[in-house]
């Protein structure tokens, strides 16, 4: 297809780059050549320089290594936004890791999954995550667990304040950030762990398409898969979002770290373009404390602001902001992924701020970015932009996925770029069902969403992956949920599918059978799913029925119970 969308391109985005053959960890070390005594990252008002960073970095490393750390181990993160997950993050990389982003909300069960189908044998955990660890960790063969205290890293006053007040406090779920480690094996606190190692690490060759890391998603079937993304595909990502956000001096930028680095969106935006640019990063362990939020934007002058359309809304309705007692005039790009970005929500935002919003897409077999609008002219409103430099798209029909449709024809979304990951892990049908190859041999990562591209290469979703659920950014699969609700004892079927909310874009709506003679009430059902699965799942309605509506052999039909809500809405 011809690159019509080059001539979209803000003055100064170059059509293509070269994509170094370097590791992905080797942007801290450049950078901490270039700017030593820059401040690569605050965590509540306490500032690491690059110059330290790089040294914590290195330190884990070897600390890895005198543990009997190889290349190609993987090690899990554990962990939200803190110094300790950038620090084990690019650590883990010089020693040859594959890094296995763990969403710190998992419960349970959700957590083990993903540790034995890593095979992951090293954790970083938080100490208030810790007790979900402990009781699924028996079995796993890890080799040692490191446990993270979020105060090690705050200003002495706030750690003295934080270990009075609130660390032997429990949090809504009663887990605590005090925990005794003493009695359990192969487990150690992370300030002890960095001084295992002795000296710089040993050196390991990273090719650039080893593995680096494992980033779970659901994919296009709501099966939990590791898409294996590469040092090429990481760096590639973050030169691409480099080049796209022009204006910007290297060395100057202050960017805001909220979204969870756990999710591929934060890892290259935030974490690892603003590592490649020397830029400092402010980061937010929780985006829901938006007091946090607005407080950190304000103080560091925050000028880049990646997220997602919920935190922008709710910046937006905020009553202290309404009222104008946050200065939020350094804002100047913000980039909006994850979910569809409503007009009224961006044209706010920018009223509020003086920035700009733009919408995005992305999504982890790609790194994840794919497409953006122009920052500078602003694109296309309704659009998710054009393709970023060095990326091909193309639409294709539903039904083969093999006939490259023409302009405003409605198809699934492919994408070629070196930011597409090179497969899933140990799922080969998977991957071959997702990287297919065209007449010319050329491999294009079928996305499974619905969009047209107009004559001016601008691209719009029609419509979502089916039946995904997209609530406050997060995407949540009716299978996952489903299945959780059926170990319920007293549930006999269930369907769940996603009904609009006027905050959240989407939310669960769960349509229940109970088993004969069971007894259940919404609220029950709705406190049980809090223990059982992360918060954003959990519906937030519930409807009894006597019978669910089902295919002559038996299917339950999603389709028709959102027809019916479709219908209630309108």
């Amino acid at each position: 297809m011809e690159k019509i969308w080059f001539k979209e391109y803000d003055s100064g985005v170059p059509t293509s780059i070269t994509i170094p053959d370097t590791p992905m960890h080797q942007f801290l070390s450049q950078t901490a050549q270039r700017f030593p005594n820059n401040t690569a990252l605050i965590f509540y008002n306490r500032k690491i320089s690059y110059a330290e960073l790089d040294a914590l970095a290195d330190k884990f490393a070897a600390s890895l290594q005198a543990s009997g750390f190889k290349k190609g181990d993987r090690i899990a993160l554990y962990l939200p936004n803190c110094p300790q997950y950038t620090i084990a993050y690019y650590g883990a990389l010089r020693a040859g890791a594959v890094v296995v982003p763990s969403n710190p909300l998992y419960v349970p069960r959700e957590i083990e999954h993903q540790l034995k189908d890593s095979g992951a044998t090293f954790v970083v955990s938080l100490s208030l995550l810790y007790g979900r660890l402990k009781k699924v960790r028996a079995g796993l063969g890890l080799k040692k667990v490191i446990v993270a205290n979020i105060k090690d890293y705050f200003p002495p006053v706030l750690k003295i304040l934080f270990t009075l007040l609130k660390e032997n406090k429990p949090d809504m779920n009663g887990e605590r950030h005090r925990v005794d480690i003493s009695g359990d094996a192969d487990t150690v606190w992370f300030r002890n762990f960095l001084q295992e190692g002795k000296g710089k690490p040993t050196p390991v060759s990273s090719d650039p398409d080893d593995t680096a890391v494992l980033m779970y998603t659901g994919g296009t079937t709501g099966v939990p898969k590791g898409a294996q993304l590469t040092h090429r595909n990481l760096v590639a990502n973050a030169l691409q979002v480099a080049s796209w956000l022009t204006g910007f001096e290297d060395g100057k930028g202050v960017v805001m770290t909220a979204l969870p680095l756990t999710h591929s969106y934060s890892m290259t935006v935030s974490q690892n373009h603003a590592i490649y640019r020397g830029f400092t990063q402010v980061l937010i362990p929780n985006a829901r404390e938006l007091t946090d939020v607005l407080k950190n934007l304000q103080n560091h002058r925050v000028q880049i602001f990646p997220g997602v359309p919920t935190l922008y809304t709710a910046i937006n309705n905020h009553p202290d902001v309404k009222a104008g007692k946050y200065d939020l005039s350094s804002i100047d790009a913000c980039i909006s992924g994850a979910a569809g970005l409503p007009q009224e929500v961006q044209k706010e935002f920018m009223a509020i701020t003086g920035g700009k919003l733009i919408e995005g897409y992305g999504l982890s077999e790609a790194s994840p970015v794919c497409l953006v609008n122009p920052i500078g002219s602003m694109g296309k409103i309704g659009t998710i932009g054009v393709p970023v430099p060095n990326t091909d798209v193309r639409i294709v029909d539903t039904e083969t996925g093999e006939k490259t449709l023409g302009i405003g024809d409605i198809g699934e979304l492919c994408i070629r770029g070196p930011q597409v990951m090179k497969g899933y892990w140990n799922m080969p049908t998977e991957t071959a069902n997702v990287l297919r190859p065209d007449e010319n041999g050329d491999v294009w990562l079928h996305t499974g969403d619905i969009a047209a591209m107009d004559d001016d290469g601008y691209v719009a979703i029609k419509d979502r992956k089916k039946d995904m659920i997209i609530a406050g950014g997060y995407n949540i699969y009716p299978n996952e949920v489903e299945d959780v609700l059926y170990s319920h004892p007293a549930i006999l079927e269930v369907a769940v599918v996603g009904v609009p909310h006027e905050t959240r874009g989407e939310v669960v709506k769960a349509f229940v059978v109970l088993k004969e003679g069971a007894s259940l009430t919404e609220e029950e059902l709705r406190q049980w799913c809090k223990k059982e699965m992360r918060a954003y799942m959990v519906p937030k309605f519930v409807e009894f029925r006597d019978e669910l509506p089902k295919t002559m052999v038996g299917k339950i039909l999603r389709r028709q119970l959102l027809e019916e809500e479709t219908k209630k809405a309108e």
